[in-house]
């Protein structure tokens, strides 16, 4: 009797795998050049706080929620809103760097493809960055919210913005955090197969929360990296994967069973 199975883990395809010492050098320098990006963003303070005067006042208009009702719910527990700090603070390049090393060693097609979707996302927030400093909630009293980092830890961020010199606290749009998360998710579920993947969604849908809820990021943020998301995804397709040879069962030769030994004894018993 024949019985159906799923399909065995495919093994990685090692020809497709960029050399190592290159691809190390390759993702610092997207890193080095990240971080010089938001540096030379800095110093546009009253530039920030007018755009971010602005993006508040086209979020009331459009009618999106405000990001006060996420805060609203952080702020019930001092457990909840550490909680969502230390993960605003601590997730966001470990999970990246993370997802990029598993896709490297276990599905090097699907690597090549997230570190360009990742290169061409980060390289248009950096332009975004220099073009339109703006000021995250947090800093803007019209908002009325609350730096959740500086008042309840931790925070990544200095305590006077204009001279931080660790970040650039000016470059809100868009939100790298969701965009990345995003990348990671779908990534992981174009990569595998288990029929739990969709789970990995999570990921940025918590994000999100935590961005919005700790008032580092408008709603607008995510809006807008997440068309810059769907034009990469348009851009680059999804990653090549070869084709898979699957044996069959050999197809009878009517004219050689006809013509075997054993036929020809059974037709002479006839």
């Amino acid at each position: 009797m024949y019985t159906r199975s799923e399909p065995a883990e495919r093994e990685p395809d090692t020809s497709a795998r960029p050399p190592l010492v290159r691809e190390l050098l390759l993702v610092a320098g997207l890193f080095l050049v990240y971080k010089l990006g938001r540096q030379a963003a800095n110093g546009h303070v009253e530039e920030a706080f007018r755009n971010a005067g602005h993006v508040w006042s086209f979020e009331r208009a459009a009618g999106l929620p405000g990001e006060g009702a996420v805060q609203g719910v952080l702020l019930h527990s001092r457990t909840l809103v550490e909680a969502a700090n230390t993960y605003y603070a601590t997730v966001h390049f470990p999970a990246t760097l993370a997802f990029l090393v598993w896709l490297y060693w276990r599905r090097p097609r699907h690597y090549v493809w997230s570190r360009r979707i990742l290169a061409v996302l980060t390289g248009a927030a950096l332009a975004l960055h220099l073009l339109f400093p703006l000021a995250p909630p947090r800093m803007l009293r019209a908002a009325g919210l609350v730096d959740t980092g500086q008042v309840y830890g931790p925070t990544v961020y200095g305590d006077t913005p204009a001279t931080d010199s660790m970040a650039n606290q000016f470059a809100a749009m868009p939100s790298l955090h969701f965009g990345w998360a995003v990348v990671v998710a779908v990534g992981l579920i174009v990569a595998t197969r288990s029929r739990w993947r969709l789970l990995w969604l999570l990921h940025p849908l918590l994000t999100l929360l935590v961005v919005v809820g700790t008032a580092n990021h408008y709603w607008l943020d995510a809006i807008v990296v997440s068309a810059l998301l769907a034009v990469a995804y348009a851009g680059l397709g999804l990653p090549r994967t070869p084709a898979r040879t699957h044996l069959s069962w050999p197809a009878a030769n009517p004219a050689r069973s006809y013509s075997s030994p054993a036929y020809a004894r059974s037709g002479a018993r006839r």
